[in-house]
């Protein structure tokens, strides 16, 4: 692959597992200095001996992205370490599969600290650099449920829409500032996010999977020819559409794939 981001400085959430370390891996490979963040440390230095193996540069930070004061600090280590931020990737997420009537309160405030708290946080913090710079790309992993609310998947989805509609304020906001904004939808993928969410209501994953890798090779697309809108596996674009024209349709359809 050539090294058509060479200089180009990238930071990735939730880069220890799944859609985050397959886009690291990607963008480091496409020459860009990454700075990989999650709680769990020991997996990022694996991840990262595997990047400077491959002649790839990148930074650890093992820190929880619902802490406002160490994303931020994150955030002016790396501008301070490499120059600015070029490209900020919000993949940190969990899901929970229950029912709007089952679910705590306190699970869902959980959900949006970590699905919109930690994103909107992290944008915060490097808009400065990437307004000083005149540029920048700050691309939001949502998800398909995001645009259509998925049963037993109530919280979550509520988790992305609202980053949905930050998402989309904010790239109007920035129009004309040279600072890009992305929302990626994957559909179920082939990752360990299933297997660690916590489970008491409705049946597991349905319909295609896609793998990580794929979902990154579309995210790197998106950096180097930005997209307001990503859909990793395209026919889900009309789910998309077919949600708001005919709204009672797809709940019928719906149902019948639960079953």
């Amino acid at each position: 692959m050539a090294r058509e981001l060479a200089g180009r400085v990238a930071i990735v959430s939730g880069a220890s597992a799944g859609i985050g370390e397959a886009t690291a891996r990607v963008l480091a490979r496409a020459g860009a200095r990454v700075a990989v963040c999650a709680r769990r440390r020991e997996r990022l230095d694996k991840l990262a001996a595997d990047i400077t193996a491959g002649g790839g540069m990148v930074a650890v930070y093992g820190l929880d992205v619902t802490d406002p004061a160490g994303v931020r600090a994150m955030v002016d280590d790396v501008a301070s370490r490499w120059g600015g931020i070029d490209v900020l990737v919000n993949n940190a997420g969990r899901g929970l599969s229950a029912t709007v009537e089952d679910t705590k309160p306190e699970e869902f405030r959980e959900l949006l600290e970590l699905n919109v708290m930690a994103a909107f946080t992290a944008t915060q913090a490097v808009l400065p650099w990437m307004r000083r710079s005149g540029r920048g790309h700050i691309i939001n992993v949502s998800s398909i449920a995001g645009r259509r609310g998925v049963p037993y998947r109530g919280a979550y989805s509520a988790t992305k829409s609202a980053l949905d509609g930050l998402s989309e304020a904010l790239r109007v906001e920035l129009e004309g500032t040279g600072i890009h904004v992305s929302l990626v939808y994957p559909i179920g993928t082939a990752t360990e996010f299933h297997d660690v969410e916590a489970r008491r209501a409705g049946p597991g994953p349905r319909g295609p999977i896609q793998s990580s890798e794929h979902v990154a090779r579309c995210i790197l697309r998106c950096v180097r020819r930005p997209r307001a809108e990503v859909y990793p596996f395209r026919p889900s674009w009309l789910f998309a559409v077919a949600s708001v024209i005919a709204p009672r349709l797809v709940d019928v359809g719906m149902r019948r794939l639960l079953r």
